[in-house]
């Protein structure tokens, strides 16, 4: 099967129920000549551990960012990791995101003193191994469909950039993304029930993947089901400040070649005009500041799957027991690995090229490591 341009993804027919999540059917498998792009942050855990944890966000979502406005805001499938990305591009757009993800190396480097592995993957070459990549679009709200990602692919791509193959080599010193549209003004948003909890579930070996499904599905009915879970953005969306806790970060993603002192005084006036706005809740040009809060909560990616469920749960003590003694026995069965991460808030990243439309994204973690720390303590399992 050849590509057909960016068609393919939008093409997919999108599912809303996510207790559906593990049903084969709604997963196609991406065309031969596509390519999969990964990144992540180099020691992740020394920047979590020096609590840079909104830096290390604001890393990952660069590359959704920029890959993003580098194709001019077509949709192509993606996921937010935490310390980083992945994502599938066609060959026409492979140019366009190969220098798109070179920048942000650079970019993250420079701007952020962060290390960043960038690498793209022929998808033939994952498949000469016997893996696949197969996608489905999950759709959150009527507004925003994310990428789900199956198939083993992505892990064995992961894996073979940090070993150094398939590496883009960063874009000259001096070269900029175009970060349109990336920030992080809202503030943390301490948990309601208890704890948040990160959770990252993966499974042990390829040789039982029904019973893979079975915990899966079975994680997934019981936060569905529970009374002591929900969403960690709050109903009626984050709390915002000015100065906004982010806003040194926002500098940094839009500067480029201009003057930072300038850049960071139109920052100072644009966010304070923002704060004001959502504040008072002053409609403005078309801009709603009710409606844009309904839209994040409802737009929100705190749950996504990429070889492995991925969830940001706020919820209370007794749940995250019942949770983890759950995946203990299926760990202890040899079905899965996983990681638990334990925190009092999360926090949010957003990207939201026009504010104007419905379909800005904002990637949700945990605040005090979140992803990160739940792949440590993944990491730790016995493989």
């Amino acid at each position: 099967m050849s590509s057909d341009g960016s068609a393919f993804y939008t093409k997919i027919p999108v599912f809303r129920d996510f207790t559906r999540l593990m049903d084969p059917a709604l997963y196609a498998p991406l065309p031969d000549d596509w390519i999969i792009g990964v990144a992540d942050i180099v020691d992740s855990t020394r920047a979590i551990a020096e609590r840079r944890y909104k830096t290390v966000n604001m890393a990952g979502a660069a590359v959704i960012a920029a890959i993003t406005n580098a194709l001019d805001g077509r949709e192509f499938p993606f996921v937010f990791g935490g310390d980083g990305a992945s994502f599938a591009v066609s060959p026409d757009d492979l140019d366009r995101a190969r220098d798109a993800l070179a920048a942000t190396a650079t970019w993250v480097k420079a701007d952020l003193d962060l290390s960043m592995r960038v690498a793209l993957v022929p998808l033939a070459n994952i498949r000469a191994q016997g893996l696949d990549v197969r996608v489905a679009r999950f759709a959150p709200s009527k507004n925003v469909s994310y990428a789900m990602f199956a198939g083993g692919g992505l892990g064995w791509a992961e894996a073979a950039m940090k070993r150094g193959d398939y590496a883009v080599t960063p874009a000259p010193a001096g070269s900029y993304p175009d970060l349109t549209g990336l920030s992080c003004r809202f503030e943390e948003m301490p948990s309601a029930q208890g704890l948040i909890l990160s959770v990252l579930i993966v499974p042990r070996s390829s040789d039982d993947p029904s019973g893979f499904r079975r915990v899966i599905e079975d994680v997934i009915a019981l936060v569905e089901r529970s009374p002591d879970a929900a969403r960690p953005v709050p109903a009626g969306g984050p709390h915002i400040s000015w100065p906004p806790q982010g806003m040194e970060l926002e500098v940094r993603a839009g500067r480029g070649a201009r003057s930072r002192a300038r850049f960071r005084l139109w920052v100072m006036i644009r966010t304070l005009f923002a704060y004001v706005l959502m504040r008072f809740g002053i409609s403005c040009a078309g801009f709603v500041p009710q409606t844009y809060l309904k839209e994040l909560v409802e737009n929100s990616d705190f749950r996504k799957y990429d070889d492995g469920l991925r969830m940001i749960l706020d919820c209370t003590p007794e749940l995250e027991r019942e949770l983890a003694e759950r995946l203990a026995k299926a760990a202890s069965d040899g079905v899965v690995r996983y990681g638990l991460h334990r925190q009092d808030a999360a926090m949010i990243t957003c990207f939201t090229p026009s504010a104007l439309r419905s379909d800005h994204v904002h990637f949700i973690d945990g605040a005090r490591g979140g992803y990160a720390s739940a792949a440590t303590a993944l990491k730790a399992m016995p493989a």
